[in-house]
């Protein structure tokens, strides 16, 4: 039996929009009662749908697909159909979900991959890679991945050869991008703050969201240069440090790395000798019930502290454990007095 839309008449049934648009007939109604779709004709018992509603159940899953909520989409579907258009905010969309690398993805084999990595065959390493987005699989394939980043995959392949163990180096990645997640996130509330706010407070026109689009090109370089120069610089600080902290004493005094000096301090008149600097904090990972319990007896602002007097308590009791029994602070002869 031939239907108005079997005919292409653009006069269809609840089911032969749905067919046509790939939603629910459900997910229509729902819409309809929304305001998102406009109401059918009725024609005697039944309600009739056209190609608006086609186009506008269309319009509806690409942005759904570009990540929108229902709420927002009714919002730029009143400014369209008040005749402010989609264009330039699907542009200015666009624009955001565009590539911030310039990098361009690969493909490697199973095989290719395990060469890569000194023949060691770590299929729980290769699990937590794709968990990570690090390896996608190829639908289609068994042991085919994309590695939309050969940059970080080359940088784990060098920590690997020169001795980093696997999970140590998918462990670390996830540390990173934790912090790394936290600094995009701050990095958008301080652009949003200052430079896109007055974007959102209405659905754009053409125009603002065409200037929107150009200013998001303009900045888009930005975090990735501030975050280049500010690891560099830390990187310098803290290897510096590092070095004269295991090797100092082991080094010739024409050898030891020279004392790290700030651009802003460079300047101007000479003055008295500074004190040494103080020790620098070293990273200890505790387990997280030992965090939890001590947050919870002192709160989280009083955890470091806490555990540092606790240790300092504990090295006090040990030394003073020592010069009792005689052994000096040897803890070779305290051990072997104890045994």
């Amino acid at each position: 039996m031939s239907t108005p839309a079997d005919a292409g008449q653009g006069a269809y049934r609840i089911e032969d929009l749905s067919r046509l648009s790939g939603t629910t007939v459900r997910t229509i109604r729902a819409y309809t009662d929304r305001g998102l779709l406009p109401k059918p004709e009725r024609l005697g018992r039944a309600n009739v749908y056209d190609d608006t509603h086609l186009d506008r159940l269309r319009q509806i899953a690409d942005l759904l697909d570009r990540g929108y909520t229902l709420a927002s989409i009714k919002e730029l579907l009143a400014a369209w159909d008040a005749g402010t258009g989609l264009g330039g905010v699907l542009g200015l969309v666009d624009e955001v979900d565009g590539p911030w690398s310039d990098e361009q993805p690969i493909r490697m084999g199973l095989p290719e991959l395990i060469a890569a990595f000194g023949g060691v065959a770590d299929l729980s390493a290769v699990e937590e890679a794709l968990q990570l987005g690090v390896l996608e699989s190829v639908p289609g394939t068994v042991d085919e991945f994309e590695v939309p980043s050969p940059r970080e995959l080359a940088v784990a392949v060098e920590l690997h050869a020169a001795g980093v163990p696997l999970g140590a180096i998918t462990g670390h990645l996830r540390e990173l991008r934790g912090q790394v997640e936290y600094i995009s996130e701050r990095f958008l509330e301080f652009t949003t703050e200052y430079v896109f706010q007055r974007f959102l407070q209405h659905p754009p026109n053409d125009a603002e969201a065409a200037e929107a689009a150009a200013l998001v090109r303009r900045l888009r370089p930005l975090a990735q240069h501030t975050v280049d120069a500010e690891l560099a610089r830390a990187m310098r600080l803290r290897a510096t440090e590092h070095v004269r902290r295991h090797l100092g004493d082991a080094l010739p005094p024409t050898a030891r790395p020279a004392e790290p000096v700030d651009p802003a301090e460079s300047a101007g008149p000479a003055e008295p000798p500074r004190p040494a600097p103080r020790e620098v904090p070293v990273q200890v990972p505790l387990p997280a019930a030992t965090v939890a319990a001590v947050r919870s007896l002192v709160g989280p602002a009083g955890v470091p502290a806490f555990v540092a007097a606790a240790a300092d308590r504990e090295v006090a009791a040990r030394r003073m454990d020592a010069l009792a029994s005689g052994g000096g602070s040897d803890p070779a002869a305290r051990d072997h007095r104890r045994h």
